[in-house]
């Protein structure tokens, strides 16, 4: 018997849930779910049933970037089998890099064709909005634009998963825009923004050695602490200026039972080392809990305050 033998065979769907991360889904769930707890405090009428359809797209969207991201990273061995980052389905040879491709882009047509029903009720802003989202996922990595080779991928991934993603979700249930929302979207998008700064600062030594930069490669392994520690603490003291200004309910300080996790990865980034990359191999998914958990515990408060 032969080591390919021996290897246990697994199915496609298998290999394609792991080529789209799930374990990042918080990333743009809890944003969906936030946005739909704040438009519950809507006067106005609202739709939900267009709320399903909102989530599956933002998963759908999120998926693509996952798989695109996974395939430029391959293309400019950014990855390989001893790095850590990326779903591990190209440089382990579960799939071609031409089905990463082409898959990340059959999922782009499905959600974007899905996308066209909460057009069809919302109108131009909509597909605006659906259109930024697509077009800043798949140019996070492509060329000509791969901003996030060029230390723009924390700034961007705020935006688009935190202020966009709650902004669109809002104005997909209630045909407006809202200042609230995109306070609201701070904490979120600062702890999503937290996941990458986690997995660049692990990354330091080997994005150098590929030759791309990130905002935590070009700071060095000292600066790519404090960036992730600053989004961690910006998170809470951002909620704290928000129940002060009443922006949101008191209930939001509820948040705060999710701070021990927070410290924990907080102690965890500290013992980061330029030459040892495995001391914090797993903090971007331990930081990936602690935002789906302040996540978790934003949309029940907000949903509280809105119904008490």
């Amino acid at each position: 018997m032969n080591e390919n033998t021996a290897q246990p065979s697994r199915s496609k769907f298998d290999i394609w849930a792991q080529a789209a991360r799930p374990f990042s889904f918080p990333a743009s769930m809890v944003s969906v779910f936030v946005a739909g707890a704040l438009a519950l405090s809507y006067d106005g009428p609202k739709n939900w049933w267009l709320f399903p359809i909102v989530l599956i797209c933002g998963f759908l969207y999120h998926s693509a970037a996952n798989v695109h991201s996974d395939y430029f990273d391959h293309m400019r061995q950014v990855d390989r089998n001893y790095t850590f980052g990326g779903s591990r389905v190209l440089t382990g040879n579960l799939l071609s890099p031409r089905e990463a491709y082409i898959g990340a882009w059959i999922i782009l047509a499905v959600a974007s064709l899905l996308g066209l029903v909460l057009v069809y009720y919302r109108g131009l802003p909509m597909l605006g909005l659906g259109l930024v989202g697509l077009l800043g996922g798949y140019f996070y990595c492509a060329s000509p634009v791969g901003y996030k080779y060029y230390g723009f991928g924390d700034l961007m991934v705020f935006l688009l998963f935190g202020t966009l993603m709650i902004l669109g979700s809002y104005f997909a249930l209630t045909g407006t825009f809202s200042w609230q929302a995109v306070m609201v979207s701070i904490p979120v998008g600062s702890l999503i923004a937290a996941i990458l700064s986690a997995n660049n600062t692990r990354d330091i030594k080997h994005d150098t050695e590929a030759g791309i930069k990130t905002l935590e490669s070009m700071l060095g392994m000292r600066g790519g602490i404090i960036v992730y520690s600053t989004l961690i603490i910006a998170a809470y003291l951002s909620i704290v200026f928000m129940v002060a200004a009443r922006i949101v309910p008191i209930w939001t300080l509820v948040v705060f039972l999710s701070l021990p996790i927070a410290i924990k990865n907080l102690k965890a980034i500290r013992q980061g080392n330029i030459e040892h990359p495995e001391r914090i191999a797993t903090v971007d998914v331990t930081t990936a809990q602690l935002h789906a958990a302040f996540g978790t515990l934003l949309v029940i408060s907000i949903a509280i305050g809105a119904l008490v």
